[in-house]
């Protein structure tokens, strides 16, 4: 693609990153094929092809952002489908970020929208808040019953909807610490706590941890550690997402330059895809770009290190399982990780099924199912046809928000891949099937 960028632009070095990646573009519209907002809408500006040429009009020119372009950047789930099936390498995912900062300083949201993302993020990064919430949208949810419910604003409709049933305790092993490994001490990783996971399903890191500690692996979360900057990040609040990605990076190097680490280990594929691209979002910064680029070069999804360092005996086999895997979009897309679950779980004995559409997002992409519930409706509703068709016991995957989007629909029992690994190689029984 041709580009016109003034020097004086170019001068600055995320500018001169977009003009590059557009340059890197060749209209060849290979990803409106894959896009889950161009498959449902069938709109040339809601593909990414189309934002495309909407964020250069907009960056090019020097223009706030108008209507048009918060319209169709705003549907953009980020799932990164079209990176997948780009014949070119255009990096949509850094192109889109930076177009989401200048919207976030350009243009000036309805009072209404803006109370909404100022909201979420104050509360989805911190647990303690994000706890307290759901307790308040728990003894809110019987609204949902009432015909009155109706009149209530979509957003806060489907933020009552996703609320859990009922919230869970804290895991007594949701505290940052050493963790240490049984018996001889085969490697040493930094688990990312998290932010939202610990509150809605705190057993996966309770899991995680217990699992790695049988297999030979000390586990350690540093107190200083906390979110890793996402949810955020993708709402186009730059500066609030660096300080918490530069908190971990710090903690996890002063790990890494002490006792030393063989990982960081994610258990939610969106906050892998974000920690796995520190060294982009930290290329400029003198203190921490070669901290954020070591940190970002041994970070692994749990399942990625499992596979190369081994689940050990499998003393449980699952084999009257089958097993549906919905492969998060921030797996199979933003961290190119696609065989090592599926293996994983055959590993188990269990019948693994992948549902058509498997590239297709379910519609939970961080906050887009409180930010537009109408297109993640539509886009649940195709998944859960597709994982139908399948016929499975139970859906496993690896990421938060996937477990979330998918399970409200109670439907089929969701469960972490890691926590099918824990079954079977002498752990507890998930916490979704207890009872069945």
């Amino acid at each position: 693609m041709q580009t016109y960028f003034r020097d004086e632009q170019l001068a600055d070095p995320q500018m001169a990153a977009s003009e590059e990646i557009l340059r890197t573009c060749v209209h060849c519209g290979f990803c409106t094929s894959t896009c889950p907002t161009y498959t449902l809408l069938g709109d040339e500006n809601d593909s990414p092809r189309g934002r495309i040429y909407l964020i250069k009009d907009m960056l090019e020119n020097d223009k706030p952002a108008s209507d048009k372009v918060v319209k169709h950047i705003d549907r953009c789930l980020s799932c990164l489908s079209c990176m997948t099936t780009c014949p070119s390498g255009v990096h949509y995912q850094h192109l889109v970020d930076h177009a989401r900062e200048h919207i976030e300083n350009t243009y000036n949201r309805p009072w209404h929208d803006r109370a909404l993302r100022s909201l979420l993020a104050f509360l989805l990064p911190h647990p303690m808040r994000f706890r307290f919430a759901l307790m308040g949208a728990w003894f809110a949810k019987p609204v949902l019953k009432l015909k009155l419910s109706r009149k209530l604003p979509q957003r806060m409709q489907a933020m009552l909807r996703l609320a859990p049933a009922h919230l869970p305790a804290p895991s007594p092993l949701d505290r940052p610490g050493v963790f240490p490994a049984l018996g001889a001490r085969k490697a040493r990783v930094a688990l990312l706590a998290g932010c939202a996971q610990p509150v809605l399903q705190p057993w996966i890191n309770e899991t995680t941890i217990k699992l790695l500690n049988r297999i030979g692996v000390e586990v350690v979360v540093p107190k200083a550690a906390g979110c890793c900057g996402a949810l955020v990040h993708h709402l186009g609040k730059t500066d609030p997402s660096h300080v918490q990605a530069a908190a971990n990076i710090e903690a996890w190097h002063r790990e890494m330059s002490g006792e030393g680490l063989d990982g960081v280990i994610i258990n939610a594929s969106g906050c892998g895809t974000q920690v796995k691209d520190y060294g982009f979002m930290f290329r400029n910064d003198a203190k921490l770009a070669e901290k954020a680029k070591a940190v970002s070069a041994i970070t692994r999804d749990i399942t990625e290190f499992l596979s190369d360092f081994g689940i050990g005996d499998v003393t449980n086999p699952l084999s009257d399982l089958t097993v549906a895997y919905h492969s998060a979009c921030s797996m199979q897309h933003g961290q190119k990780i696609k065989d090592q679950p599926v293996n994983l779980l055959k590993q188990l004995g269990c019948t693994v099924k992948q549902p058509a559409e498997g590239h297709l997002c379910c519609g939970s992409a961080g906050t887009y199912n409180i930010m537009q519930p109408e297109l993640s409706e539509q886009l649940r509703a195709r998944k859960l046809k597709n994982i139908a068709s399948t016929a499975p016991d139970i859906v496993a995957t690896g990421n938060i928000g996937c477990i979330t989007q998918i399970a409200s629909a109670k439907q089929f029992p969701v469960v972490h891949t890691v926590e099918l690994i824990n079954w079977a190689t002498g752990g507890e029984k998930p916490v979704a099937l207890q009872g069945r």
